[in-house]
Formats: C-alpha cells, sequence, structure tokens
C-alpha cells in the first residue's frame, strides 16, 4: 500500500466535540489524584494574588516616596525587604504547584499503563493477529507518554486563567480606559488560537500514525534480522525504512512549520501590539497633564503578566494536540471490543480425570471464512489424540480453541462432560499443559522459567520436573546449573534444550491435559531419543492432545485423526489407518522417503 496516497481515518482532522469527548475521558482517569490537583489549582491562585500585589508594591513606592522626596534609607529596606518576602512566597507556591500538579500527572500516566497493559493481556489473541507488535508498543509508550505531556497544557491553562482574570482586574483598576483598549486584541488570540487547534490536528494525526508504522517496521526487522540476513535482504528492508522514516520526517518538519508560525510569535506580536497601545495613549495623555511613572510601570508589569502565561499555554498547545492524538489511539485500544473468550463459570468446577470431547465444533478467525467444520471426536481420560494433516488443515486452530484463546463457533466442547465456558479461565489454564513448536523463554534464569515465576513452586520440584524429562544432563552442566542466565528469548540456548526446558515447565505444574503442537518438531533426533522415554513418562495418568509432525512419534497413539482442509477425513489407530491405505497411508510412505 502506498501509505503517501493512502489518507487513513488517522489522518483526517479531530472536531471540537471529538476532541471535548476526548479530554473529559482522559479527565476521569485523573480523578483518583485530584488532590494533587486541587492543591496544584489553590497554589496558581495564590500566585497571581501575588502577582498583582508586587507591581503595585512598586508603584506606591514610586509615586507616593520617590516622587515627592520623603523616601528614607529604612523606607527603602522595608519595601525592599516586603517586595523579597513577596518574591520568596511566590517562588515556594510555584515550586509546590509545579510539583503536586505534576506527581498528578505521573501518578495518573502511571494508572493509564497499568490499564492498558491489563487491557492487551485480557485481548483475544484476534487482536494480536490484526494489529503489528510495533503498533501496540507504540501505543503503551509513545503514546501514554504524549497524552501526559498534554497535561502540562490543563497547568498553563490554569496560570493563564488566574492570571489573565487578576491581571485585567489590576489595570481595569490602575487605568480602567487603556484596560479596555486592550479587549480589542482578544479576539485576534481567540481566532489564533481556534485555527491552530483545527489545523495542527491533522498533523498531529498523521505524525503518530507515521510512527505508529515506524515502530513496527524496527519491530518487524529486528525480529526478523537473521532471516534478513540469510535471504540477503538488507538492501530491502534499508530502503523500506527509508521511505517510512521519510514520511514520519516530512509530517516533522509539517509540525514544526505550524509550531513556529502559531505558538508564542502570535502571542509575542500581540504582547508587543498591547505594549504599544498602553504606552501610546499614556503619552498622549502626558502631552496635556502629568502621568505618574509608578502607573505606567504597573500598567505594562500588568500586561506582561496578562500575555505572559499565554506564551506557555501556546507553547504546550503542540503537547496538548500531540496528546489529544495520542489520547484517542490509547482509548481506542481501551475499548476495543476484542476480548478474550467469556466463561460462565460454576463455582467450584474442577477438571477431575481430564476427559476431552468435541461435538460438531466449527470455528473461524475472522467470522467469516470457517477454518474448522463439524468437528467431533472423544478422548478418553489417560488417552493420546493424534492430530495429523498437511499445513493449514486446521491442527492448531483445534488447539486454539480447546486451550480458549478463541471463540469457537457452533457445537460444544466437553470436558469431564461439562461445558468448556463453565470452567474459571484459571483452572483450564492450571489443569492444561502446552507445550509449543517454538517454546517462548523469558529473561531470567533457567529455574525462573521453568517456575514461570510461580513463588509457590519450589526448587526441589523445579529440579524434579528437569530430571523427569532428562533436562537436567544439559542443565547441570552449565556453569550456574539452573541459575544460568537466560537472555533474549533463550536464543543462546539450542532448539532442543529450549524445548526441553518448556517440557520441565509443563510438567512442574502436573496438568491433566497435555496439548503438545509439533513439539519435538524442532529437536535433533538424538535429543528426541532421549527425551522419548520422559515423554511417556510425561504422557502416563493424562489426557494427551498432540499435534504430530515426525508421524513415528504418534504411532501408539490411542487414536489418530487426519484432518485436511478442516475436516476430519480419517480417524483410527495406526494399525487402522495404515490397512485402509488412505490419506494417512500416503502421508506415512511420502515421509517415509523424504527422510531417505
Amino acid at each position: 500500500m502506498d501509505n503517501s496516497n493512502h489518507q487513513s481515518a488517522w489522518s483526517k482532522s479531530l472536531s471540537m466535540k471529538e476532541q471535548r469527548r476526548i479530554v473529559m475521558r482522559l479527565v476521569k482517569f485523573a480523578t483518583r489524584f485530584k488532590w494533587y490537583f486541587f492543591i496544584s489549582i489553590i497554589l496558581a491562585a495564590g500566585v497571581s494574588v501575588v502577582n498583582i500585589l508586587l507591581p503595585r508594591l512598586i508603584q506606591i513606592y514610586m509615586d507616593q516616596h520617590l516622587r515627592v522626596g520623603d523616601s528614607t534609607l529604612n523606607m527603602m529596606w522595608f519595601f525592599a525587604g516586603l517586595y523579597f518576602f513577596g518574591m520568596l512566597m511566590k517562588a515556594i507556591m510555584q515550586f509546590w504547584q509545579t510539583y503536586l500538579y505534576s506527581m498528578g500527572a505521573e501518578y495518573m500516566l502511571e494508572s493509564v499503563r497499568r490499564n492498558i497493559f491489563k487491557k492487551l493481556h485480557g485481548l483475544g489473541m484476534r487482536y494480536f493477529d490484526q494489529t503489528p507488535g510495533g503498533s501496540i508498543l507504540s501505543r503503551l509508550t509513545n503514546d501514554t507518554m504524549s497524552f501526559s505531556n498534554f497535561w502540562a497544557l490543563f497547568s498553563s491553562l490554569i496560570l493563564v486563567i488566574f492570571g489573565v482574570i487578576s491581571s485585567f482586574i489590576a489595570m481595569f483598576l490602575v487605568d480602567r480606559k487603556i484596560a479596555l483598549w486592550l479587549l480589542i486584541l482578544m479576539p485576534f488570540l481567540i481566532l489564533s488560537i481556534w485555527y491552530y487547534q483545527k489545523y495542527s490536528s491533522v498533523v498531529y494525526r498523521r505524525m503518530r500514525e507515521r510512527l505508529s508504522e515506524l515502530n513496527a517496521k524496527l519491530a518487524e526487522s529486528i525480529t526478523g534480522v537473521s532471516v534478513i540476513q540469510q535471504f540477503r535482504q538488507e538492501g530491502r528492508i534499508e530502503s523500506e525504512f527509508e521511505q517510512t522514516n521519510g514520511r514520519y520526517f516530512d509530517t516533522r518538519k509539517a509540525m514544526i512549520r505550524v509550531n513556529s508560525l502559531l505558538l508564542s510569535p502570535i502571542i509575542d506580536l500581540l504582547y508587543g501590539l498591547a505594549t504599544v497601545v498602553a504606552l501610546s495613549m499614556f503619552g498622549i495623555r502626558g502631552l496635556h497633564g502629568y502621568v505618574a511613572a509608578g502607573v505606567i510601570y504597573a500598567f505594562v508589569t500588568y500586561i506582561d503578566n496578562f500575555f505572559n502565561p499565554m506564551t506557555g499555554m501556546m507553547d504546550n498547545l503542540s503537547d496538548f494536540q500531540d496528546g489529544i492524538v495520542a489520547g484517542s489511539r490509547v482509548l481506542k485500544l481501551l475499548d476495543d471490543p476484542t476480548a478474550e473468550p467469556q466463561q460462565n463459570p460454576q463455582k467450584g468446577l474442577k477438571i477431575q480425570k481430564g476427559e476431552i470431547e468435541f461435538q460438531h465444533v466449527s470455528f473461524s478467525y475472522d467470522g467469516k471464512n470457517e477454518i474448522l467444520h463439524d468437528i467431533s471426536f472423544k478422548a478418553k481420560a489417560g488417552q493420546t489424540i493424534a492430530l495429523v494433516g498437511e499445513t493449514g488443515s486446521g491442527k492448531t486452530s483445534i488447539i486454539n480453541v480447546l486451550m480458549r484463546f478463541y471463540e469457537f463457533g457452533t457445537g460444544k466442547i466437553l470436558l469431564d462432560g461439562q461445558d468448556i465456558r463453565t470452567f474459571p479461565i484459571a483452572e483450564l489454564r492450571r489443569r492444561m499443559g502446552l507445550v509449543l513448536q517454538e517454546p517462548f523463554m523469558f529473561y531470567g534464569t533457567i529455574a525462573s522459567n521453568i517456575r514461570m515465576f510461580n513463588p509457590e513452586i519450589s526448587d526441589h520440584q523445579i529440579r524434579k520436573a528437569a530430571r523427569f524429562v532428562q533436562a537436567d544432563r544439559f542443565i547441570e552442566r552449565l556453569p550456574k546449573g539452573y541459575d544460568n542466565r537466560v537472555f533474549e528469548r533463550g536464543l543462546s540456548y539450542s532448539s532442543g534444550q529450549r524445548q526441553l526446558i518448556s517440557y520441565a515447565r509443563v510438567i512442574v505444574t502436573d496438568p491433566k491435559i497435555l496439548i503438545l503442537d509439533e513439539a519435538t518438531a524442532n529437536i535433533d533426533t538424538e535429543t528426541e531419543q532421549m527425551i522419548q522415554e520422559g515423554l511417556e513418562k510425561i504422557q502416563e495418568g493424562r489426557t494427551t492432545i498432540a499435534i504430530a509432525h515426525r508421524l513415528s512419534t504418534i504411532q501408539n497413539a490411542d487414536l489418530i485423526l487426519v484432518l485436511e482442509h478442516g475436516n476430519i477425513v480419517e480417524r483410527g489407530t495406526n494399525n487402522e489407518l495404515m490397512a485402509k491405505k488412505g490419506y494417512y497411508y500416503d502421508m506415512i510412505q511420502l515421509q517415509g522417503r523424504t527422510s531417505n
């Protein structure tokens, strides 16, 4: 897809109504920490009061003491001390106002990230099938950080509200005529803010989209670096990255142009015009009479206090707009309806025997194209059921619906005669052990990867499980044994070693149902022979569903199901199927020829 010509929904402008809706929803995340913000608002009001009093203090000293010549050394020190005390109080209040507001925003950010992380682990697998990992990572890190930054605008907005109101009241009290004249500039200020909000939302949405694409491209290229090098795809990957990075760079340039034109330069221009208007009117008045210098000083200082907070607010408008767009993306993730399959658990229901039955089960990943068609079979407690078939025949899909990674369509799945939906999900996870073709290893140690960070599993149980699957043979030869480090998905260990660790990880939980998803596909022949005895031990007293890559490993299965295009085309024991000389027989013959 040519992204330069593609206009997605994210590139469109956000209406004011949408922006208000997003802000109101984001504000709800801050309600738990409202006291931080409430006290911060009170302190901001205190700062505004001090900003009114300090110029007034200088005005009194200049007009009532310096002008008439009755200023003494004691009087000078009195006003200097009073002014210093005011500045000290202002500094203290500014510190606590900024500190409390920032802490409230940080607590809110931490809370939102926790909610997103929890949401991600509650989403159904379909969401991860359809969403690139880099895009998800971008929402959890970049987007949350961006919309936490936009809270700085609210801090600036509070200062602006108090600063503008207090400064205008002070100007009105000093000279109401000039103060009212300055209101002529307000429509230009409001218009510039409105235009910036409208135009910049398009730029920031496009920039967020490009950043998400960039993260997705980076994640893909880093994860697949070995394949890229193997097939000499470095040039193509670099070219694609250059294009993606170039589009992101172009949107960054557009953002800089918008900010450079419409942010603080507008405020500085209006501030300069307001100062010129005020000084001009004071100058005209001075031609016909006396104008006190203290009045001019105070009025110009109040103009500065009027516009100065607006400069900070306009600078933060970029973070606000960025935060609005990031917030809309985060809220879309939090609102995503792709939930994991829902259970209707019966209290106290447990898996006792491990009997499995599929009754006319159908399944589709996208709700349109059916993958499994009318699947029916029964695995009695302690039996081994083998699933065989070509790639795409539906073997893994049966595992996915049995593990409740996806919701199936019609039909029923029964465990011990009970609907699988009536079991608590924790009971299913505890009593069903899954060994994948590509076992995932976490950062940590071998022991922590077998224990899977469950503190209830003792070191003795870990060693016992490793001995059971004969993983202890290589583990105890390592420099630190069970405390040997695991880095970056365990790539420092061989495929066979990682697979043995995954076997131990499952066995240590003592599951009633064992699911092997081509679990010996990546194990060399020597290692496979080494663990065959362990596998037989593992399956004793457990119901086993095994996807077979090497058909020689499932010849002793109690029932073999042959799948083709989501249908069971043959079923029976090894001897029965060989006697039929059908699909299974042909697969055995083909595999025998290819292995010679």
